[in-house]
């Protein structure tokens, strides 16, 4: 049976014709092996499962990875239960049990003989893990039953084998994918997809959330007593987010692709805050309810995962790395998975130096101390264990020294480097470069706590984010009680405010379309007599933060070279596009060899680095082959040119942020210069500059 996508409207039925794009009727005629991929009614969950299988290299991983990590929950659950039931605690620590070689088999405890005395809550924890179990066995068999799917269409539509994906980027996948569609027709509504209309299908719900946190909405910012105000992300919570918003079935979204209408008529607004904020009572009491079973849970789970790690690498719990706030922060509208942790990759290195330039004093003096005490008495157990080996046999003496090293490796992590001096200014603007966001106040205050402080939320310590994920079950019932639920009215304005319909995709986050008219900021363009009726028209309700709108244009432009923007849209990827070529063209003539930047210049990135290249001393060498460099990355004078180097990588946008990037990141473009000088200086310091997926030494 053939079925059609319910976006916007219904298709029309004549027996076996359909209603084609311009309302004429056509028979559809398939071929036997490709008609199940005509008229796909789910196109958002197909589109992400060929995302996902091509980023998880095929069939074969994607079913090992599955069947991994069902035994993983079955041999934990074997464990716990024998831990439970199955040994003879009493004989286990008799003195007389270890004379025997074969005492390990002799404290089990047979399995007829632990059935058989099993108590009633014994009975009930082997019935909810086994019903646990079934459940994960089915909805993992349908995952792989869905992948097959999968992998018939890559094999069959696409023409691509599995041995091949990894020779294949996602770009190039998806010209395969567009071009399948006029073959197959997947969206009925419309004839030929575009790359915007694929990523809007994967990223639906993913724009939302970074709509939501770019207005500040999400997450809920805590006080806590001794540490300030608190940024608050973990996966429980933004579970518990997804569910309230977009998967249950009363959430604002009756299917993945369509918005409630109550929810777009401002009459119902009330009505639908009351309601909204209903379902957040029940998720209140839901999580409330099962709080027990996700702690014991989770602490079974980080037990079983960080033993190992916590006896032998302590150290890494030291580690940085980006939180799931900072990602969502750091991501721009249709920006794939990879594309994000590409850059986030690029920008950890200068933000690990950044983030270690700062040092707590009294916290310093603590660390060492606590390295001195742990050093010493360690010391002590090597020189008795250097007259006795056996001493290192004894049980206590085995803990004390995990914990001792545990303890070194942790309070080191504290100490600072005292043979390196950094700049954070510096550094935060080397961090800029491939993050693309840095809020305005920031600028000239990278040396302050309150800055550290704002960063330290968006590349946090390792043990920070599992202790958030650890108490999660406690703070999420309190965060949807106390910060969600007041909120819901502003919740429904924003849903119907900025969600827009598309034909052949549905309801779609209106920021996503990137609309720089609806949503650019004005700091970003022109003066108003310059861009005339393309200058932005959002106040500060409707317009994005930080240039957000912006960055993703051009990132999306960078990514997707065939991709036809808007005509304001392409006016604007033009007028930098065009404005820096023209530069690189006419250095030697205009303004000098350098040139000369006034504060009206329009986003003139490639020309403020010309004027920073001048500044720094550097051999001409160096200079000219940085603008060889800077050149190739351009391309030729038109969008297709300009773009068509990168299109062949995974991460296609790294060539034109590290040369525009630190301009684009500091959406007051009279600051612009003095950033782009130390943002520059930075990067020659440490020798290298981007090249797509590659860094090539100066």
């Amino acid at each position: 049976m053939t079925n059609y996508a319910s976006l916007n409207e219904t298709p029309d039925f004549y027996g076996e014709y359909g209603t084609g794009e311009y309302g004429i009727p056509h028979q559809h005629v398939s071929e036997p092996t490709r008609s199940q991929w005509n008229h796909i009614e789910d196109l958002d969950s197909f589109f992400t499962r060929v995302y996902k299988y091509h980023q998880k290299h095929g069939f074969k991983c994607i079913a090992l990875k599955e069947v991994i990590d069902l035994h993983q929950f079955a041999f934990i659950s074997g464990v716990l239960f024998t831990m439970f039931f199955g040994i003879n605690y009493a004989l286990l620590f008799s003195p007389q049990t270890r004379i025997n070689d074969r005492w390990i088999f002799s404290v089990l405890i047979p399995f007829d003989d632990v059935m058989r005395d099993l108590p009633f809550w014994g009975w009930l924890l082997l019935l909810f893990l086994s019903i646990i179990f079934v459940l994960n066995l089915i909805r993992k068999l349908y995952a792989l039953v869905m992948y097959w799917d999968i992998k018939q269409f890559y094999n069959q539509a696409l023409a691509i084998d599995d041995a091949d994906l990894d020779n294949l980027t996602w770009h190039e996948v998806q010209k395969k994918l567009i071009h399948a569609q006029l073959d197959l027709q997947m969206c009925i509504h419309k004839r030929e997809l575009t790359e915007l209309d694929i990523y809007h299908r994967i990223l639906r719900q993913t724009n939302y959330l970074v709509a939501l946190v770019n207005k500040r909405l999400l997450p809920p910012r805590m006080y806590v007593p001794f540490l300030g105000e608190l940024v608050y992300w973990t996966k429980n919570l933004r579970l518990n987010i997804m569910i309230l918003f977009f998967w249950s079935p009363w959430s604002p979204f009756e299917n993945p692709w369509h918005l409630r209408e109550e929810y777009k008529r401002p009459g119902y607004r009330e009505k639908m805050a009351k309601e909204l904020g209903r379902q957040v009572l029940w998720l209140f009491f839901i999580n409330l309810l099962a709080f027990p079973l996700i702690f014991i849970g989770q602490l079974i789970f980080y037990f079983f995962n960080y033993c190992e790690q916590v006896r032998r690498e302590p150290g890494k719990f030291g580690i940085r790395y980006w939180s799931h706030y900072g990602q969502l922060y750091f991501r721009h509208f249709n920006e794939l998975d990879h594309e994000l942790y590409a850059r986030l990759s690029r920008a950890y290195k200068p933000a690990t130096k950044y983030m270690g330039s700062f040092s707590c004093p009294s916290l310093v003096i603590l660390a060492e101390h606590f390295t001195f005490m742990c050093s010493s008495i360690l010391a002590i157990f090597l020189i008795l264990g250097s007259l006795d080996n056996d001493i290192f046999y004894w049980d206590q003496v085995l803990t004390m020294l995990a914990i001792l090293t545990g303890t070194i490796g942790v309070a080191k992590n504290f100490i600072p480097d005292e043979t390196l001096i950094w700049c954070p200014e510096q550094l935060l603007e080397a961090v800029v470069l491939h993050t693309h966001y840095l809020p305005g106040v920031w600028q000239g205050f990278a040396h302050t706590a309150k800055v550290h402080a704002n960063v330290q939320q968006l590349f946090q310590f390792r043990f920070a984010a599992i202790l958030e994920e650890f108490v999660s079950p406690i703070v999420v019932p309190y965060i949807l009680i106390r910060h969600i639920y007041p909120r819901t009215l502003d919740y429904v304005d924003f849903f119907r405010n900025f969600t827009v319909s598309v034909v052949g995709v549905g309801d779609v986050c209106s920021f996503a379309q990137m609309d720089i008219r609806k949503h650019g900021n004005p700091d970003w363009h022109a003066d108003s007599e310059e861009a005339g009726d393309n200058a932005p028209q959002a106040n500060q309700y409707t317009q994005a933060e930080d240039g957000k709108v912006e960055l993703s244009l051009m990132h999306f432009t960078a990514t997707n070279p065939n991709w036809q923007p808007p005509p304001e849209a392409m006016e604007f990827v033009e007028n930098v596009n065009l404005e820096s070529h023209r530069v690189l063209l006419n250095d030697d003539v205009v303004n000098g060899p350098f040139g000369v930047v006034s504060d009206t210049d329009f986003l003139n990135p490639i020309k403020q680095e010309q004027e920073s290249i001048q500044s720094i001393s550097m051999p001409a060498r160096m200079r000219s082959s940085y603008m060889r460099g800077s050149l190739t990355g351009l391309g030729g004078i038109s969008r297709q040119s300009i773009f068509s180097q990168q299109a062949e990588g995974p991460d296609i946008f790294s060539s034109i942020e590290n040369m525009r990037g630190s301009t684009m990141v500091l959406h007051n473009r009279h600051a612009m210069r003095s950033a782009q000088q130390r943002a520059l200086e930075t990067i020659y310091t440490s020798s290298t500059i981007g090249r797509g997926n590659h860094t090539t030494a100066v």
